[in-house]
């Protein structure tokens, strides 16, 4: 089976990261697996080695010229499976295929969907969402805003995403109290993600503003980056928090930084999965998350850690207390979550369902309606 995978994000998150992970671990079952990628992005240049690599991305959703280009890097390629990883990547896709002219008799079109976000109404949209054979989606949550949102359920499949629990068990630990001059016994409460609003950190910052209350020597370290910084940092400064609550950036090392955590906070409004979280149980860390999206799927509540509502800073702030005063229910929790990931989220079981949905959706009629052309807006 040869499959084209299309990102065109320029910086790493996790998306990009199950990118690497998915052509990675298809090369290593016998697939072939070619990548387009944003010329000047992360991805392109952790994936150099290895993998047939087309530097390539649109400019905006409707960029003719860059799905032109994709047309023919289909047509010289002739794979079997073209898999958009993004929006923008399912949009020059979606064009790409329609230029590239009978799409009865072109490779099928997977659609990856990460994210709890509702599919945008406008025709454009409406219609490139129209040439996926099949979406995969991250979660039950995400499937089933799918299918509300008028794709046919079975056009639909969810294939959790997986990480290598080899590579975070041996991620070399970082010590966060030396690194970030903490308190040499202070707990410390982490966080990874994005700085963006339904990452929902400044929710974790409430919280965490009740937990030092009753907890004084409680440290919170947020690493990530993004638009929010300046206003997660101005509430940080209103409420004195400046030496509880840390805000470091974006760091290579977050997996050795997990192994130091206490405890691991997720504060999301909506997320997809949150494969953070599932790095987090690998490094065997009990997690007080939010009831959102797909987490549920993947935090047990009760076993592998504890949920609040979202935007619930007084239960999410008890359930950090409860977990902090009790190292044997964390450490509990912690080899709970390691064999609940090496139990169901796992790369190898991600790639394996993938590659049983290409080979399903391989050969069949192509589901693009040729009598609707693309319309702006």
């Amino acid at each position: 089976m040869f499959s084209l995978h299309i990102d065109t994000a320029r910086t790493w998150r996790g998306g990009q990261n199950q990118v690497l992970l998915t052509v990675n671990g298809l090369r290593e079952i016998g697939h072939r697996a070619a990548l387009v990628a944003h010329p000047d992005g992360e991805l392109r240049r952790r994936a150099a080695e290895g993998l047939e690599l087309i530097p390539l991305a649109p400019r905006t959703e409707m960029d003719l010229s860059a799905a032109w280009r994709l047309a023919r890097v289909v047509k010289r390629l002739k794979p079997e499976i073209v898999h958009a990883h993004d929006a923008h990547g399912v949009a020059m896709a979606s064009l790409a295929l329609s230029l590239g002219g009978s799409a009865a008799q072109g490779p099928a079109l997977v659609a990856s969907r990460r994210v709890d976000f509702h599919l945008r109404g406008n025709s454009f949209s409406r219609w490139k969402h129209r040439q996926v054979d099949c979406f995969i989606a991250a979660s039950e949550a995400i499937r089933h805003m799918l299918v509300a949102d008028g794709v046919a359920e079975e056009r639909t499949v969810t294939v959790h995403e997986g990480i290598d629990v080899d590579h975070v068990r041996a991620a070399p630990p970082v010590n966060v109290h030396e690194t970030f001059w903490l308190p040499h016994q202070a707990p410390v409460v982490g966080n990874v993600a994005a700085l963006v609003p339904h990452k929902g950190q400044r929710h974790l910052i409430e919280a965490a503003r009740l937990v030092i209350h009753q907890m004084p020597d409680v440290r919170f370290v947020i690493l990530g980056e993004g638009e929010l910084r300046e206003g997660l940092e101005r509430q940080v400064r209103e409420y004195r928090l400046e030496k509880h609550v840390l805000l470091p950036g974006f760091r290579t090392d977050v997996l050795g930084c997990m192994k130091s955590f206490d405890l691991f906070a997720m504060s999301s409004v909506t997320e997809g999965l949150g494969t953070a979280l599932l790095d987090a149980m690998a490094c065997e860390r009990a997690i007080v998350a939010t009831r959102t999206g797909g987490i549920p799927e993947v935090v047990e509540d009760g076993v592998t850690g504890r949920l609040a509502a979202p935007r619930d800073h007084a239960a999410m702030a008890q359930l950090m207390l409860e977990l902090l005063a009790d190292d044997a229910i964390r450490r509990q929790m912690g080899e709970a979550g390691l064999a609940r990931v090496r139990e169901r989220f796992t790369v190898e079981r991600m790639v394996a369902e993938t590659a049983a949905v290409y080979a399903r959706v391989a050969g069949t009629p192509h589901a693009a309606d040729t009598a609707h052309q693309p319309a702006g807006g």
